[in-house]
């Protein structure tokens, strides 16, 4: 008696849409400029040193990175002196932002999230991948589920054999 069984694989039936915010991370360097380097004694900034500091400094190393610009000691620094750190960085980096790495990371989702096109989930299982190798920060999940609830039929999160339903829309 030969007996078979037949798998069925309920994942690939389920018609789940997976989706990887690691897809929409933007390529290029992140890189931290701490301010704190060009104050005097680390405590002022002195207009006429950071002004040649800014006209020889060789701003070409920034060339298509993600620049965030902070200044880590307690230090009252003018808001023109990091504007003047934006009109040397523009020239050559993809993004110049005020705030550490991880507001830069943010930031960038963001952007990625509000310029994804959502029409393609229209009426569609979403599943928000949960892991992987790239780190996504928590806003961009938040922000991408937000973003799909007007669209989708469902969200959920985690993979699609183990997801965590977050949202099913009434029809």
């Amino acid at each position: 008696m030969d007996i078979q069984e037949n798998i069925v694989n309920k994942v690939a039936q389920s018609g789940l849409v997976s989706y990887d915010l690691a897809s929409i991370r933007p390529d290029g360097e992140r890189v931290l400029y701490d301010i704190k380097d060009n104050l005097f004694h680390g405590l002022m900034l002195k207009e006429k040193d950071f002004r040649t500091f800014v006209k020889d400094h060789d701003w070409s190393q920034y060339q298509d990175k993600h620049i965030a610009i902070i200044c880590s000691t307690d230090a009252i620094v003018p808001t023109w002196a990091y504007m003047l750190l934006a009109t040397k960085f523009s020239e050559y980096a993809q993004t110049v932002y005020f705030g550490d790495l991880d507001e830069l990371e943010n930031f960038l989702f963001s952007q990625a999230i509000n310029n994804l096109d959502i029409e393609q989930f229209r009426d569609q299982k979403i599943v928000i991948k949960g892991c992987g190798d790239i780190f996504v920060p928590t806003s961009a999940f938040v922000s991408l589920t937000a973003k799909l609830k007007p669209v989708v039929k469902s969200v959920m999160y985690g993979e699609p054999c183990s997801t965590v339903p977050l949202f099913k829309r009434k029809d």
